[in-house]
């Protein structure tokens, strides 16, 4: 009964203690959650800002999760498929948004939502590393280079020789066929991320290592460097501004993957990211229209 009432409920941590993948994306979902009450709520100077930065965590998490659901899909086209529907679809609205001024927030405020897009990209960069893995050098090279090389070159020589068609590569770009280049969204950095963890998948504590260390060479080194240099650096502002390092922490949870699949709970998961996006992008424009 409890089964049928609760579908998504975690089982019992039954033969191996941790949390499932199922857990882990529950996780993420609710830090998730916190993270964009505060991205699209902060102008009311109502929201905490530990919610955002709790929220940090949530990018890496799903990204894990990505990492080991791609690995366990049974139908691998099927799974590429439901993602790049989804990246496809919000990629169009936000283009819509930037560059078509449709349906922006009465403040101008747009949202910039798109780790589905970063996926499209991404798990064709997996299963080139896994066709190079079983000699199939041409598919595996094309597979990494392609999305990751190519088109987005391709795009830039595109874009600047043929102003006139500048909308529809970027259209393209959003929806279709993604060019990391556009998106705001982790960009580069997570998806080289991305490829480091399933380059080291299997290997828990290198894994883990290898994800500490870029946290904390990109999110931390390289951000308070900038701000030395420019003269602006101060303690402080590791927590009140510059907290993106604190996505490091995400290695604990990930530490704590029992291997287990749990519940699924697929449709939560994919239909979530969309809904609650634009319920409180909704919201907030709601806010914003009434804000005397």
């Amino acid at each position: 009964m409890a089964d049928r009432m609760f579908p998504c409920a975690p089982r019992s941590l039954g033969a191996r203690r941790g949390l499932s993948g199922t857990a882990l994306k529950l996780l993420a979902l609710a830090l998730m959650l916190l993270d964009h009450i505060h991205y699209f709520f902060a102008f009311t100077g109502a929201v905490p800002l530990w919610f955002t930065q709790l929220g940090r965590l949530s990018a890496p998490l799903f990204l894990f999760c990505t990492v080991e659901g791609f690995a366990h899909t049974r139908d691998r086209r099927r799974y590429f498929g439901r993602i790049w529907a989804i990246a496809a679809g919000m990629g169009l609205v936000q283009f819509c948004m930037q560059y078509a001024g449709l349906w922006r927030r009465p403040d101008g405020f747009v949202p910039e939502n798109g780790i589905f897009l970063n996926f499209v990209v991404l798990l064709p960069l997996w299963q080139g590393v896994d066709w190079l893995r079983q000699r199939r050098f041409a598919r595996g090279l094309a597979a990494l280079l392609l999305p990751l090389v190519g088109w987005p070159a391709a795009f830039a020589v595109l874009f600047i020789a043929l102003p006139g068609l500048q909308a529809l590569f970027l259209l393209a770009g959003y929806t279709v066929l993604p060019c990391w280049m556009l998106f705001t969204d982790g960009g580069i950095y997570y998806i080289l991320l991305g490829l480091v963890l399933y380059l080291l998948r299997g290997r828990r504590g290198a894994q883990a290592a290898a994800f500490v260390a870029l946290e904390l060479l990109f999110d931390l080194a390289w951000p308070v460097h900038g701000l030395v240099q420019a003269g602006l650096f101060a303690p402080s502002v590791l927590f009140t501004s510059d907290f993106q390092w604190m996505a490091v922490f995400a290695v604990v949870p990930m530490l704590l993957y029992n291997g287990q699949r749990g519940r699924g709970c697929k449709a939560l998961f994919y239909a979530f990211y969309p809904a609650h996006i634009y319920l409180l992008y909704a919201l907030s424009w709601w806010v914003v229209a009434h804000k005397v």
